[in-house]
Formats: structure tokens, C-alpha cells, sequence
């Protein structure tokens, strides 16, 4: 999973880090560091950080079917 973090967007409020601290990390107080290469086993904790993001600085590839999306399901039933 590839994941890219737009540090012109990001404002260090370190929610990333807090939800997903084997991937993201504060160096100091407003510099972010990350795994752009996640592991697999990652992708709940992934997707709870990027949904966090209150800037929306944070993408993933890969993460289709998780976090999100899964509360869109009953919305597109209901459509019917």
C-alpha cells in the first residue's frame, strides 16, 4: 500500500500519529515522518488516519473497502 502525505497541506495536528503510530510519527512538534510503503496489516488503522486528517493531507492507494466506504453502503442501498 502507498500512501503520500502533502507536507505544504499538512499542519501537525498529529492525528495520523495517534491512530496509526507504527506508520506515522511527529518529529518535533510540527514535523510529520512516514511510511509511504505500509504494511498490509495496516489498512484499518490506515484508513481511521486518513478519514482523520482534518486538512485531508494524507492519500492511500489500496485502500478501497475500508474505513469510509463502508458507510456509504447502507446510503446506496437505500437509493433503490
Amino acid at each position: 500500500m502507498r500512501l503520500v502525505v502533502d507536507l505544504n497541506k499538512c499542519q501537525g495536528y498529529a492525528q495520523c500519529a495517534f491512530l496509526a503510530p507504527d506508520v506515522f510519527a511527529m518529529h518535533g512538534e510540527e514535523s510529520l515522518i512516514y511510511n509511504p510503503r505500509a504494511d498490509e496489516e495496516q489498512r484499518e488503522r490506515l484508513a481511521r488516519a486518513v478519514a482523520a486528517c482534518p486538512v485531508q493531507a494524507i492519500t492511500a492507494d489500496g485502500l478501497d473497502g475500508v474505513g469510509g466506504s463502508t458507510a456509504d453502503a447502507p446510503e446506496a442501498s437505500d437509493a433503490r
